[in-house]
């Protein structure tokens, strides 16, 4: 009996050491798993921390250093609530929509006054633990992390969206297949779609030719480049809407592939002010032409004087031969008859380049010879410095490109510049002849002057000389350099002062033809 009371004994002894072992080694593991686990709690950057049920610290980790300042022994033992903002903790406290609780877990975003005296923005989600048998709360778990920024974010995206959707300009959002997913209130109005449930293209919201526009060249170079921007028509109830429109692909983190936004500036005002302005300006300029063909009539009686004289002579000749013998045939007169229809036809030419320069005309610039119309000008003014003793001299090389131009704007701009450049030498004893001259300045750019030998023109009258009302001449109106200026800037190109030193030169600056493409074809081998 004794001998199995030891065995018995033996093996009771055997199993407590094993459970004791088993014990220890699960305690070391435990202790491995709280150090690792604590390691972590330590190591993240979230606040992990553990709160009594009145919200007092019981544990922070240590990144209570970096998001409030507060060291973790600083936090143990203070209440959480006295540092909340009194907005967010009567949120908490009242258990409003704003805190979300599911299956136990709470979440609330909420402001967290930090050492300095700033409030964080914090993310909190929190774990209550209960006694399972009384159902008494032992602690709280939380896990906080510092959102700032994306509230900060969130609160520019709210603003910007209620900019957007506040905009007179017309803001769409599309995706790859052409549908629109969002329009903003201006963009509904105008094209008459529903605040929810919108159903609707891009073919809903542009004419069928901008439409194609955007499918054949805005889409492929917004896909390449990430944006464009130009002018594109919108329908509206009252006809067409030009626009000026900027297309965006949407990029960046969170973005879709394939998204647009489409934002529409209505420019229908814009344009008509500038339709108008160039009526104003046209009719200036047209005013302008007759005054100058006023100043020109000297000129133009002269021209026309002279083919009128030789029709005389020539009519007067035929008739005395008729009347010396009247039987003479026909042909004898054929020779006096071709001299008066050659000068029928130069007077015709003469009435149709004064009536061509005096008419009214929109400004419509294309491809042109300088030569020609630097001609035309010189012979509308060769009276007037004939008059004067005045030379006129033309030189331009015969390798000058054609230019962009309107042949009677700028037929305009130089014969006020001829005729300025006449008047200031008038009076000037050394001055002799007046130089037109031009080169090719650039790539595309042709460039003329016209030089005087007058008296030039002061440093604080070169400021003003283009400004309009502004002449040194007592009958003068003071817009011919203004007009001038304005014609040759709607042509694309310029008008300045170069030199006002030794006399007056200006120069102005043309857009040239572009040169032709020329393709080199490799050369055919020979069988």
């Amino acid at each position: 009996m004794a001998g199995d009371d030891d065995t018995h004994l033996q093996r009771r002894l055997a199993a407590l050491e094993a459970r004791c072992a088993e014990l220890e080694a699960r305690n070391t593991t435990l202790e491995k798993e709280k150090r690792h686990y604590q390691w972590l709690a330590e190591s993240t950057t979230d606040l992990i921390s553990r709160h009594a049920r009145d919200g007092t610290f019981l544990y922070a980790s240590r990144a209570s250093r970096e998001l409030l300042g507060f060291e973790p022994e600083e936090l143990i033992g203070a209440s959480a609530y006295d540092h909340f903002h009194p907005t967010d903790l009567a949120d908490l406290l009242n258990k409003s929509p704003r805190v979300y609780y599911h299956d136990g877990f709470y979440q609330q975003t909420y402001r967290f006054r930090a050492k300095d005296g700033r409030y964080v923005w914090f993310e909190t989600t929190s774990r209550t633990r209960r006694d399972p048998v009384t159902g008494e709360l032992i602690d709280i778990l939380c896990v906080s992390r510092d959102v700032g920024r994306r509230i900060r974010a969130e609160a520019n995206r709210e603003r910007l969206a209620r900019v957007v959707e506040s905009t007179t300009d017309y803001v769409l959002f599309a995706d790859g297949s052409e549908r629109l997913f969002y329009s903003n209130e201006a963009a509904r109005r105008l094209l008459g779609l529903p605040r929810e449930g919108l159903d609707a293209s891009l073919d809903q919201a542009y004419t069928p030719s901008s439409l194609a526009i955007l499918r054949e060249i805005v889409l492929p170079a917004v896909a390449r480049y990430g944006s464009w921007s130009g002018e594109l028509e919108m329908p509206g109830l009252q006809g067409p809407v030009p626009v000026l429109s900027v297309v965006l692909a949407h990029r960046g983190p969170g973005a879709e592939p394939d998204h647009l936004s489409l934002l529409n500036r209505d420019i229908g005002l814009r344009k008509a002010a500038e339709a108008q302005a160039r009526r104003h300006q046209e009719q200036i300029a047209h005013a302008n032409r007759l005054a100058t063909t006023g100043e020109l009539a000297s000129n133009i009686a002269h021209e026309l004087n002279q083919p009128l004289g030789a029709i005389a002579n020539y009519a007067s000749g035929a008739l005395m031969q008729l009347r010396a013998d009247p039987t003479r045939p026909a042909s004898d007169l054929a020779l006096p008859l071709e001299r008066i229809d050659e000068q029928v036809q130069r007077l015709g030419q003469r009435l149709r380049h004064i009536r061509t320069f005096v008419r009214k005309g929109q400004t419509r610039p294309h491809p042109v010879t300088l030569f020609e119309v630097v001609e035309a000008a010189c012979r509308l003014c060769e009276w007037q410095y004939q008059q004067t003793e005045i030379v006129l001299a033309i030189d331009l090389p015969k390798t000058l490109p054609r230019v962009l131009a309107d042949p009677v704007a700028l037929e305009q701009v130089l014969v006020n510049l001829l005729l300025n450049a006449l008047e200031a030498s008038r009076e000037w004893p050394a001055a002799a002849r007046v130089e037109i001259r031009a080169r090719r300045s650039g790539h595309r750019e042709v460039a003329f002057s016209i030089a005087d030998q007058g008296p030039g023109i002061s440093p604080d009258d070169a400021q003003t000389i283009f400004t309009p009302f502004h002449t040194s001449r007592p009958e003068g109106l003071g817009m011919g350099l203004a007009i001038s200026r304005s014609l040759m800037e709607a042509m694309g190109g310029s008008l300045a002062l170069a030199d006002g030193s030794d006399g007056a030169t200006f120069t102005g600056t043309l857009r040239s033809e572009p040169r032709p493409i020329h393709h080199n074809t490799p050369p055919r081998s020979q069988p």
